[in-house]
């Protein structure tokens, strides 16, 4: 068995140091019973009583659940038959396709922000010559967080199907199952890990966004990454350590859930 160089594993440690750290720290002193957070000066929990009591936090925390759960029922109804798609079907169009659904994934937050702004402003400029107009808020920014969850909703779809062969909607067929009955009775079970663990990852992603929510929220519609971005701009306060906290609480567990669905079980005989 090869061991690995012990300038690797220091280059390792130092690695995770670096990324972990202020994430610790910053959960260390969301504990801190100073106000300016700079130096310790005892332990407390007043500043989450402190975050809850905000009525601005609050609403935040309410446009940040409705975008997440909306766009990620979109997303994973959509991803879902994609990926059962790009799966079933040998179509000339598959690969174009699955580049497209790539591209949300690999191109940088900040150029598909300004892309959807861009296209929101368009369409805003062709609806006004038709007497109707919309301004930016909960519906811009649960459609733009979909363009990006349906790609990974559907490609961890697809990748949870692809250990399995065509045979199985011909044998459904034999049965005397349709298209839409073999998908729903054979089909789904097996990729419902591959559902589940994708929704998972949308839902998180969402609840995490920053950039492109940024860009299409407009000034009246806030939720909690740009809260934490506007309140931050007047100084770091303790009670922003803990919403931060919370966030990054939920990801985490989020995440150990989506783990948890996708990793195989052990067949016992």
């Amino acid at each position: 068995m090869r061991r690995t160089h012990p300038l690797l594993s220091t280059w390792a440690w130092l690695t995770y140091a670096f990324l972990y750290l202020p994430i610790l720290v910053l959960i260390v002193f969301s504990f801190n019973d100073s106000k300016f957070g700079a130096t310790w000066q005892g332990f407390t929990t007043k500043w989450y009583s402190v975050l809850f009591a905000r009525s601005d936090v609050r609403e935040a925390v309410t446009n940040t659940l409705l975008v997440a759960v909306s766009s990620t029922l979109v997303a994973t109804v959509l991803g879902t038959l994609i990926g059962f798609g790009l799966w079933r079907y040998s179509l000339r169009w598959r690969t174009p396709l699955t580049f497209l659904l790539v591209m949300p994934i690999v191109i940088p937050d900040v150029v598909m922000g300004v892309m959807l702004l861009m296209f929101y402003a368009l369409v805003r400029g062709g609806m006004e010559l038709t007497g109707w107009t919309f301004e930016n808020g909960f519906w811009t920014v649960m459609l733009a967080h979909v363009t990006f969850q349906i790609s990974y909703v559907s490609l961890t779809v697809r990748s949870r199907l692809a250990g399995y062969g065509q045979d199985l909607m011909e044998a459904a067929a034999d049965l005397g199952a349709n298209t839409w009955q073999g998908f729903r009775q054979v089909i789904l079970p097996l990729a419902l890990p591959g559902v589940l663990s994708g929704a998972l990852l949308a839902f998180t992603l969402s609840l995490d966004d920053f950039v492109v929510t940024y860009f299409t929220s407009g000034s009246g519609f806030k939720t909690l990454p740009v809260l934490i971005y506007t309140s931050v701009k007047k100084g770091v306060t303790p009670d922003i350590n803990a919403l931060s906290a919370l966030l990054v609480l939920a990801t985490v567990l989020l995440l150990v859930a989506g783990n948890a669905l996708t990793r195989p079980r052990r067949v016992e005989k």
